[in-house]
């Protein structure tokens, strides 16, 4: 059977594919027996671009063709959005009806579990995707976020709903890196920015649907049950969509699956553009990598510089203050006499707005420029934020300073310093340890979220909100000088182009 057969345009072709998964493998067993380096000397071999053809020059490839594989993906980030904040508004419900009502510890376990589940999940995914394939990888996401959700939506107990939120959490530790592996991997590179923050988007969806869908909870007896048996349904389409969609043809190159990675290229950018795809792979990742990575290898030598840079964003985005800025907003606004539910849409919708501003901008700006953007401007918000929370200001003034710094933080936070560092690690990443090393990186990410949440309040009972709003702002400051000096502009490069300009050879 040709590949070409692979080609039909549209979402639609993926079931086809899958009713015809039997037939290609048989008729192509032979030709996927041969080893990668083969078909790397092939491609070195012939040295003209692959997206010129009879002498006619393709340009881009066309993002109609993975933009469905892309949106399939995205479920996984609305999923992650969702259960970050489907415990906010249902919380009090849940304690009631489970009999741990005015338990601080328990309703703080309720939160904190799901989190440190998904350090242990974040640990993980980097060896379940590079084992299992990116698409597999989300599959086995879902499935505890399913049956967690299911759990959580009928126990009887306080135990019951820690269980259930282990098993969130442990997907969702898992599906921001596969995420941003895949979706990355799948683009392509004129596109890759904007495809890459659409993950963004769809977390902010999440969150909002999860706010929306809770309102509810306080006036009906038992609609917190509702709230996660509405997650399950995603969840389920996430492992069932993703069973039609592309497998990530770095990751079959690189497992030595030469033939597959051709078709998979072949449905995602076009027969015009395969061979020059192919031709880009050879030049960074020779397939039938035997040997396994080493967690050393991620720490010194080659590839330290690159996890480094990923480590830190992650690091400094998260001792911005963002996730402080997110948990205390509802009672900033409550100060000033706004009701929760209205600052949490108002959180919301500044933070949707950023998301889509990001979207549009980042392969027109570059991710560097969104970053410095980003992290500048929220150096002006904290600003502003402690000068609400000195003496200089009250009344009113301190009103809109507070709540406009606030907004303003969440806005510029979202044009880049949330849905950048996600995206130029999975650029920046050399293939070979790109799973590994996303995972290590997005570890670092859940372990100062959790120590930010642990002693935001605490800190602020004892220093106070000026100055501790200085302190996130002067970690703003640091980042801005870090991605400077730093990190360099992947916009509209290959990955394989990112790699040889990154990594020095051996």
């Amino acid at each position: 059977m040709s590949a070409a057969k692979y080609s039909l345009a549209g979402f639609g072709e993926g079931f086809y594919n899958f009713a015809m998964r039997g037939r290609h493998v048989d008729q192509t067993s032979t030709y996927k027996r041969g080893t990668s380096r083969e078909h790397v000397s092939a491609y070195d071999r012939d040295e003209s671009p692959g997206r010129f053809l009879n002498g006619k020059d393709f340009g881009n490839p066309s993002w109609k063709r993975s933009f469905p594989h892309m949106l399939v993906a995205t479920i996984s980030s609305f999923l992650f959005g969702y259960h970050l904040g489907v415990v906010n508004e249902t919380l009090e419900s849940i304690s009631m009806d489970l009999g741990f009502s005015g338990s601080t510890l328990a309703e703080g376990l309720v939160v904190s579990t799901c989190l440190g589940a998904a350090f242990v999940g974040s640990l993980f995914s980097g060896w379940i995707t590079d084992g299992v394939g990116r698409r597999r990888a989300f599959q086995l996401c879902a499935l505890p976020m399913v049956i967690g959700a299911s759990l959580s939506a009928t126990t009887r107990d306080l135990w019951g709903m820690l269980l259930g939120r282990l098993l969130v959490g442990i997907g969702m530790g898992i599906g921001p890196p596969v995420t941003a592996l895949y979706v990355a991997e799948i683009s392509p590179a004129s596109v890759r920015g904007t495809f890459g923050s659409s993950t963004q988007i769809a977390t902010c969806l999440g969150l909002m649907a999860a706010l929306f869908i809770g309102l509810p909870s306080k006036e009906i007896v038992g609609w917190w049950r509702v709230c996660f048996w509405v997650s399950a349904i995603p969840g389920a389409m996430l492992a069932f969509f993703m069973e039609f969609c592309a497998e990530s043809p770095h990751w079959l190159f690189k497992r030595g699956r030469s033939a597959e990675a051709e078709i998979e290229f072949e449905r995602l950018l076009g027969g015009a553009h395969v061979k020059s795809a192919m031709s880009e792979l050879t030049k960074s990742d020779r397939g039938d990598e035997s040997d396994t990575v080493k967690f050393s290898e991620l720490l010194y030598g080659r590839n330290f510089k690159v996890v480094f840079i990923g480590s830190a964003l992650f690091a400094l985005q998260q001792l911005s203050g963002i996730n402080a800025v997110f948990y205390f907003s509802s009672t900033v606004f409550k100060s000033f006499g706004v009701p929760s539910d209205l600052a949490n849409i108002c959180v919301g919708i500044a933070n949707l707005l950023g998301s889509v501003m990001a979207m549009i901008l980042m392969d027109k700006l570059g991710r560097k420029v969104l970053l410095l953007w980003s992290f500048s401007g929220m150096v002006v918000s904290m600003g502003l934020q402690a000068i609400a929370a000195s003496s200089f200001a009250t009344g009113s003034g301190a009103l809109y300073l507070s709540v406009g710094g606030m907004l303003l933080f969440v806005l510029t936070f979202a044009l880049g310093a949330g849905p950048v560092p996600g995206l130029l690690l999975s650029e920046i990443l050399p293939g070979r340890i790109r799973a590994k090393a996303m995972a290590v990186c997005m570890a670092v990410h859940w372990v100062i979220n959790f120590f930010v949440g642990l002693f935001f309040l605490p800190l602020l009972e004892h220093i106070g909100a000026q100055v501790l709003y200085t302190i996130f702002g002067t970690f703003c400051f640091i980042a801005v000088i870090f991605v400077r000096k730093n990190v360099v502009e992947t916009k509209g490069k290959t990955l394989q182009e990112i790699e040889v300009a990154l990594i020095p050879s051996e």
